[in-house]
């Protein structure tokens, strides 16, 4: 992996690092880094990491924010590559903890410090991450908990908006990589994503791994972030069904026992026929093909 870095912040780096992993996407970074630069609650440091854009969109972006810290992969590594890139250079500049942040999110005043508290209080914790909501309908939940499923070898978002009297932090078994606080300690004995998922489960891997070896994952509902996904009912890319189904065998493979195997393997293949089914009774032959890439892909 050839990776070109320019550091254009001055000074010391701060404990937070706070990871923004760019790719062909100027506008939806551009804001986040600016919502990010506008919150000073918890002092830190951004990391603006480009992954081969092809749209010339990361020299702009570096050019826009000089005193943001900025690293260039020279290659497309994925989701889980291009983020490893930007955690080891937290690492190796001495950073506490490691803020994975989705380039398409928006980060409200005082959201990071809210999930800094929850994680310095509870030494256990190998990560947090906040409540998200829909940028477009800040009244809906998008993640606010999660569990991993084992039988369905995927991390399951609950919905329901936190309670007024929601503790700080409530544990989970599942964050999403959307916007992720990890701490240095956990990533240093853990590692970073598995570089080969490339994209989609990485951050299931890694909340599963990390349980495997005695540390826990919380969400803290006071801290909230906004997030722009596509509105509900909208049809996974064909990208996104080989990704997902291919990872999530890959993680079962890795981290389950007999029994948890042999349930994942009686829930999935019958519903990647009917599903199957349903796209060729639909006439679509690329998410078709992508479904069965998914199934059989190593």
């Amino acid at each position: 992996m050839s990776v070109a870095v320019s550091v254009a912040a001055t000074g010391t780096v701060e404990r937070v690092v706070v990871v923004v992993l760019n790719w062909n996407r100027e506008a939806d970074t551009r804001e986040c880094l600016e919502s990010l630069d506008a919150d000073r609650s918890a002092p830190h440091t951004i990391l603006l990491v480009d992954n081969a854009s092809e749209d010339g969109s990361g020299a702009r972006l570096h050019a826009h924010f000089p005193g943001v810290a900025y690293l260039q992969t020279a290659e497309n590594l994925g989701y889980a590559g291009g983020n490893n890139a930007g955690i080891a250079w937290a690492l190796d500049h001495g950073a506490e903890f490691v803020f994975v942040l989705n380039n398409d999110t928006v980060v409200p005043a005082g959201c990071l410090q809210t999930l800094l508290a929850a994680l310095e209080s509870s030494p256990a914790m190998a990560a947090v991450a906040p409540t998200i909501v829909r940028h477009a309908h800040p009244d809906q939940m998008w993640w606010a908990g999660g569990h991993f499923s084992a039988t369905k070898g995927l991390g399951v978002s609950h919905l329901d908006s936190p309670r007024p009297d929601a503790p700080a932090l409530v544990p989970c078994t599942f964050l999403s990589g959307c916007a992720l606080l990890m701490r240095a300690e956990a990533l240093r004995t853990l590692g970073g994503f598995r570089a080969d998922y490339f994209a989609y489960l990485e951050d299931v891997e890694w909340g599963v791994r990390a349980m495997q070896s005695g540390w826990r994952l919380g969400w803290v509902p006071a801290a909230r972030l906004l997030h722009k996904v596509p509105a509900r009912g909208t049809s996974d890319s064909p990208f996104q069904i080989t990704m997902r189904d291919r990872n999530r065998r890959r993680l079962v493979r890795t981290h389950l026992g007999v029994v948890q195997r042999i349930r994942f393997h009686a829930w999935f293949w019958p519903t990647r026929a009917l599903t199957a089914f349903r796209y060729l009774l639909a006439g679509d032959r690329a998410r078709l093909t992508a479904l069965w890439k998914g199934a059989l892909s190593p």
